[in-house]
Protein backbone atom coordinates (compact mmCIF):
# COMPACT_ATOMS: atom_id res chain seq x y z
CA UNK A 1 0.00 0.00 0.00
CA UNK A 2 1.24 3.53 -0.73
CA UNK A 3 2.56 5.47 2.24
CA UNK A 4 1.01 8.91 2.85
CA UNK A 5 3.09 12.01 2.22
CA UNK A 6 4.81 13.56 5.28
CA UNK A 7 2.05 16.17 5.48
CA UNK A 8 -0.59 13.43 5.33
CA UNK A 9 -2.08 15.07 2.23
CA UNK A 10 -2.72 13.16 -0.98
CA UNK A 11 -0.14 13.69 -3.71
CA UNK A 12 -2.82 13.81 -6.42
CA UNK A 13 -5.91 15.92 -5.78
CA UNK A 14 -7.85 15.29 -8.98
CA UNK A 15 -7.88 12.99 -11.98
CA UNK A 16 -8.79 15.01 -15.07
CA UNK A 17 -9.35 13.15 -18.31
CA UNK A 18 -8.85 15.53 -21.25
CA UNK A 19 -10.66 14.48 -24.44
CA UNK A 20 -10.38 16.18 -27.83
CA UNK A 21 -13.81 16.30 -29.49
CA UNK A 22 -14.06 17.17 -33.17
CA UNK A 23 -17.76 17.96 -32.65
CA UNK A 24 -17.42 19.93 -29.42
CA UNK A 25 -21.08 20.96 -29.17
CA UNK A 26 -22.36 17.39 -29.60
CA UNK A 27 -19.88 16.03 -27.06
CA UNK A 28 -20.77 18.66 -24.45
CA UNK A 29 -24.49 18.09 -25.01
CA UNK A 30 -24.03 14.31 -24.66
CA UNK A 31 -21.85 14.26 -21.53
CA UNK A 32 -23.33 17.30 -19.77
CA UNK A 33 -26.99 17.15 -20.77
CA UNK A 34 -27.67 13.47 -21.50
CA UNK A 35 -25.28 11.79 -19.05
CA UNK A 36 -25.79 14.54 -16.48
CA UNK A 37 -22.23 15.65 -15.68
CA UNK A 38 -22.55 19.18 -14.20
CA UNK A 39 -20.46 21.88 -15.84
CA UNK A 40 -17.79 23.03 -13.40
CA UNK A 41 -16.21 25.63 -15.68
CA UNK A 42 -15.95 26.59 -19.34
CA UNK A 43 -13.36 28.67 -21.14
CA UNK A 44 -12.90 29.99 -24.65
CA UNK A 45 -10.18 31.88 -26.46
CA UNK A 46 -10.38 32.52 -30.19
CA UNK A 47 -11.52 29.25 -31.74
CA UNK A 48 -10.52 27.22 -28.67
CA UNK A 49 -13.22 25.99 -26.29
CA UNK A 50 -13.17 23.72 -23.27
CA UNK A 51 -15.81 22.62 -20.77
CA UNK A 52 -14.79 20.97 -17.51
CA UNK A 53 -17.51 18.59 -16.38
CA UNK A 54 -17.75 17.24 -12.83
CA UNK A 55 -17.74 13.44 -12.84
CA UNK A 56 -17.81 12.74 -9.11
CA UNK A 57 -15.16 10.56 -7.54
CA UNK A 58 -12.35 9.50 -9.87
CA UNK A 59 -10.35 6.29 -9.81
CA UNK A 60 -7.72 4.88 -12.14
CA UNK A 61 -8.39 1.22 -12.87
CA UNK A 62 -5.27 -0.54 -14.10
CA UNK A 63 -5.87 -3.94 -15.70
CA UNK A 64 -3.40 -6.35 -17.21
CA UNK A 65 -4.18 -7.70 -20.72
CA UNK A 66 -5.74 -10.92 -19.36
CA UNK A 67 -8.14 -8.95 -17.13
CA UNK A 68 -9.05 -6.59 -19.99
CA UNK A 69 -9.85 -9.59 -22.20
CA UNK A 70 -11.93 -11.20 -19.42
CA UNK A 71 -13.92 -7.99 -18.86
CA UNK A 72 -14.65 -7.73 -22.59
CA UNK A 73 -15.82 -11.36 -22.66
CA UNK A 74 -18.13 -10.85 -19.66
CA UNK A 75 -19.58 -7.50 -20.73
CA UNK A 76 -19.64 -7.86 -24.51
CA UNK A 77 -18.86 -11.46 -25.46
CA UNK A 78 -15.88 -10.52 -27.64
CA UNK A 79 -12.76 -8.33 -27.62
CA UNK A 80 -13.73 -4.72 -28.34
CA UNK A 81 -11.95 -2.45 -25.86
CA UNK A 82 -9.35 0.07 -26.87
CA UNK A 83 -6.46 0.59 -24.44
CA UNK A 84 -8.45 3.30 -22.65
CA UNK A 85 -12.14 3.05 -21.86
CA UNK A 86 -14.09 5.44 -19.64
CA UNK A 87 -16.49 3.99 -17.06
CA UNK A 88 -19.22 5.94 -15.27
CA UNK A 89 -21.01 4.64 -12.18
CA UNK A 90 -24.72 5.44 -12.39
CA UNK A 91 -27.71 4.71 -10.17
CA UNK A 92 -29.74 3.02 -12.92
CA UNK A 93 -27.67 1.46 -15.72
CA UNK A 94 -30.69 0.50 -17.84
CA UNK A 95 -32.26 3.99 -17.76
CA UNK A 96 -28.90 5.72 -18.33
CA UNK A 97 -28.13 3.40 -21.24
CA UNK A 98 -31.50 4.11 -22.84
CA UNK A 99 -31.05 7.87 -22.34
CA UNK A 100 -27.59 7.86 -23.91
CA UNK A 101 -28.70 5.68 -26.83
CA UNK A 102 -31.41 8.24 -27.60
CA UNK A 103 -28.76 10.99 -27.34
CA UNK A 104 -26.34 9.64 -29.93
CA UNK A 105 -24.46 6.71 -28.38
CA UNK A 106 -24.26 3.37 -30.16
CA UNK A 107 -24.76 0.17 -28.18
CA UNK A 108 -21.90 -2.30 -28.10
CA UNK A 109 -23.53 -4.44 -25.40
CA UNK A 110 -26.74 -4.03 -23.37
CA UNK A 111 -26.77 -3.92 -19.56
CA UNK A 112 -25.29 -7.22 -18.36
CA UNK A 113 -24.88 -8.56 -14.82
CA UNK A 114 -21.19 -9.23 -14.16
CA UNK A 115 -19.51 -11.71 -11.80
CA UNK A 116 -18.41 -8.76 -9.64
CA UNK A 117 -22.11 -7.93 -9.08
CA UNK A 118 -22.60 -4.85 -11.20
CA UNK A 119 -24.89 -4.15 -14.13
CA UNK A 120 -22.69 -2.93 -17.00
CA UNK A 121 -23.47 -1.69 -20.50
CA UNK A 122 -20.94 -0.77 -23.18
CA UNK A 123 -21.41 2.12 -25.61
CA UNK A 124 -19.57 3.99 -28.34
CA UNK A 125 -20.02 7.64 -27.42
CA UNK A 126 -19.20 11.09 -28.83
CA UNK A 127 -15.56 12.20 -28.94
CA UNK A 128 -14.68 8.66 -30.06
CA UNK A 129 -14.85 7.26 -26.53
CA UNK A 130 -15.90 3.77 -25.63
CA UNK A 131 -17.74 4.00 -22.33
CA UNK A 132 -19.09 1.62 -19.74
CA UNK A 133 -22.06 2.52 -17.59
CA UNK A 134 -22.09 0.49 -14.40
CA UNK A 135 -24.50 0.15 -11.51
CA UNK A 136 -23.28 -1.57 -8.36
CA UNK A 137 -25.85 -4.20 -7.33
CA UNK A 138 -24.39 -4.84 -3.86
CA UNK A 139 -22.84 -2.49 -1.31
CA UNK A 140 -19.02 -2.50 -1.19
CA UNK A 141 -18.87 -4.42 2.11
CA UNK A 142 -20.96 -7.24 0.62
CA UNK A 143 -18.91 -7.31 -2.61
CA UNK A 144 -15.68 -7.46 -0.59
CA UNK A 145 -16.89 -10.66 1.08
CA UNK A 146 -17.25 -12.41 -2.30
CA UNK A 147 -14.46 -14.61 -3.64
CA UNK A 148 -11.91 -12.82 -5.81
CA UNK A 149 -12.32 -9.44 -4.12
CA UNK A 150 -9.59 -7.68 -2.19
CA UNK A 151 -6.64 -5.47 -2.91
CA UNK A 152 -3.06 -6.16 -3.94
CA UNK A 153 -2.10 -4.20 -0.82
CA UNK A 154 -3.79 -6.93 1.24
CA UNK A 155 -1.76 -9.54 -0.60
CA UNK A 156 -4.72 -10.71 -2.67
CA UNK A 157 -4.03 -10.71 -6.37
CA UNK A 158 -7.45 -11.90 -7.52
CA UNK A 159 -9.34 -9.68 -9.94
CA UNK A 160 -11.55 -7.42 -7.91
CA UNK A 161 -12.97 -5.01 -10.41
CA UNK A 162 -14.27 -4.88 -13.87
CA UNK A 163 -16.01 -1.65 -14.56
Amino acid sequence: MTEPTPSGQPVVRQLRLVVEAEDYEAAVAFYRDALGLPEQAAFSSGDGRVAILEAGRATLEIANPAQKRMIDEVEVGRQVSPRIRVAFEVDDAKAATDRLLSSGATEIAPPTVTPWRSLNSRLDAPAELQITLFQELLPLDERESLGGFGTDGEGRNDADAGS
